[in-house]
């Protein structure tokens, strides 16, 4: 079985440049173990790219390097340059893309202790990349987004937002069976099922980064327009804005901070920056479904949770499970009846 390290050289052996040596590290913040940040001795000087192979499983590969060049083209969202792409490689390695190397941390690792202008600012262009997203790229149904032929489609399309919101809420709901929070399916069940009424079902559908979360950015502090690089296009949608908005804020504002100052100001900010490049109404009902949207959300990171803190302490699974619990609870109270 290959190493990590064999991998790496035979990627640079077969697509990078002229070198004398390299070395490699995982990025922190809850990414894959399959994406690795390499440094190159090439010429004398330091050249440094991100090589991603491809996860085990029967996961669509190509569609996240087709979607970086797809998204670079038409909006001014930040993402990594793409090198190269080799879906069938001559040697011995899995598929794998190189992109260029975008500096910035994790924000995962510092969002909550930032300083307040740097939140600020933060959420403000977080609110500016998902307007841009959604004023530039649409689509004529429902779904998650694959390639065909070298083309995007939606596979397993729906007409109805609410018919898709509902398949893919029950989806997340499935998966708990296995995990620490199968006692709370049923719970679930029962509360969103009669509030799927208030889900619309029309809509003009759009891209929707559908893992848009503070561990897939990269940002500079103190910058005028901190995040750097978004990161992980390999989860994505065609969806109604509004689920993506919600989902940000549960995972940027409402899961992250308690007092409700601060969580008003970040909302505030964010909607804000999202208005300048797209129109939306936040009064129009979108208050009633955000938790239904953010339930949703919880539920999929429910699902995820053993994956996630796997390699963690046991005091620190238990802090984890319980910030969820209280979550729920919260959640749940708050969908309308």
């Amino acid at each position: 079985m290959s190493t990590p390290e064999d991998d790496i050289r035979a990627v640079l052996d077969e697509s990078g440049p002229d070198y004398n040596g390299f070395t490699f590290e995982t990025p922190g913040g809850g990414h894959q173990s399959d994406v690795y940040m390499v440094t190159l001795d090439h010429g004398g000087e330091e050249y440094e790219v991100v090589v991603k192979f491809k996860p085990d499983g029967d996961i669509p590969f190509d569609i996240e390097p087709k979607l970086h060049e797809y998204v670079a083209n038409r909006t001014d969202v930040p993402v990594p340059r793409i090198l190269v792409f080799k879906q069938q490689p001559t040697v011995d390695v899995r598929p794998y893309f190189v992109t260029e190397r975008v500096h910035g941390e994790n924000l995962s690792q510092e969002f909550a202790t930032l300083s307040a202008e740097d939140r600020r600012r933060v959420m403000q262009q977080a609110g500016h990349i998902l307007g841009d997203l959604h004023s530039e790229i649409g689509f004529e149904a429902f779904g998650r987004l694959d390639l065909h032929n070298g083309r995007l489609i939606v596979r397993d399309w729906m007409g109805s937002w609410r018919e898709y919101f509902e398949q893919l809420t029950r989806a997340h709901l499935s998966r708990l069976d296995d995990t620490p929070f199968a006692d709370v399916k049923s719970r679930a069940l029962e509360k969103i099922e009669p509030a799927l009424e208030f889900v619309p079902e029309d809509g003009v559908p759009r891209l929707v980064h559908d893992d848009f979360r503070p561990a897939n950015l990269l940002f500079e502090a103190g910058a005028e327009r901190p995040i750097t690089a978004v990161l992980d296009w390999q989860d994505v949608l065609a969806a109604l804005p509004e689920y993506n908005l919600a989902q940000t804020e549960f995972l940027f504002i409402d899961s992250s901070f308690t007092d409700p100052d601060v969580r008003e100001s970040l909302r505030t900010e964010f909607h804000e920056g999202y208005t300048e490049h797209r129109p939306m109404d936040f009064e129009d009902g979108y208050a009633d479904r955000r938790p239904l949207y953010q339930l949703s959300t919880l539920l999929w990171r429910m699902a995820g949770f053993e994956a996630v803190f796997d390699d963690d302490s046991g005091l620190v699974q238990a802090r984890a499970e319980a910030q969820y619990r209280q979550q729920f609870e919260r959640l749940l109270e708050a969908i309308p009846e």
